[in-house]
């Protein structure tokens, strides 16, 4: 069985998943507000101890960068490692993957009950896909399609540089920069939970 979780600087939820119930059929789920826990092993621990079903492998998508199987949670202080996990838990594999790249991987398995259409287009068959997240922070992805089957990257094209359109929004791009300290004014500072008071 499959341990996967979706860590955020707001909440981890983590889930069970078997072959024989699939991907859209968890065996058992929770929610931890992630601010309490000074590690997500604790939280592992934890749900573990509840759900009490055995694991031997786990996949993790985090919200910040993973390189070379380490990841550090962008709006904690969290310090994530795949050899650590395994190492913890003694699972034969553990993975981390961007949160947005481990969404990505699921938009060829929505059904059309999952989807609700903003604009009408014409899709292009093995055309890219974008995948855009706002929430405590912005999440992009994108797929490629190579050799029939979409592939996911991870981005972090939420911290590309916020470019204003109109009188309106240079003044909040004035505004922003002002409350920032003269810093680096982002999409993310935009458009997310982050963003709704700088709007305001």
């Amino acid at each position: 069985m499959l341990l996967a979780g979706d860590i955020g600087g707001t909440k981890t939820v983590l889930a069970v998943f078997s072959p024989e119930a699939g991907p859209r059929a968890p065996l058992a789920e929770a929610t931890y507000p992630s601010g309490r826990y000074g590690r997500l092993e604790a939280i592992v621990r934890e749900f573990r101890d509840q759900v009490k079903l055995a694991v031997d492998r786990a996949c993790f998508g985090v919200a910040g960068p993973v390189v070379d199987g380490t990841a550090r949670v962008t709006n904690l202080s969290w310090l994530m490692s795949e050899s650590d996990l395994m190492k913890t838990f003694g699972w034969s594999a553990a993975r981390l993957l961007n949160d947005l790249e481990s969404i990505a991987y699921a938009v060829p398995i929505l059904a059309q009950d999952d989807l609700h259409t903003l604009n009408m287009g014409v899709p292009v068959q093995q055309g890219s896909i974008a995948v855009i997240a706002p929430g405590t922070g912005l999440g992009e992805a994108f797929m490629t399609s190579e050799g029939g089957r979409y592939h996911a990257h991870a981005s972090e094209g939420g911290h590309a540089s916020f470019a204003p359109s109109s009188e309106l929004e240079i003044g909040l791009l004035s505004y922003m920069r002002v409350q920032l300290g003269h810093g680096h004014v982002s999409c993310e500072r935009v458009c997310s939970g982050l963003g709704i008071p700088n709007i305001y």
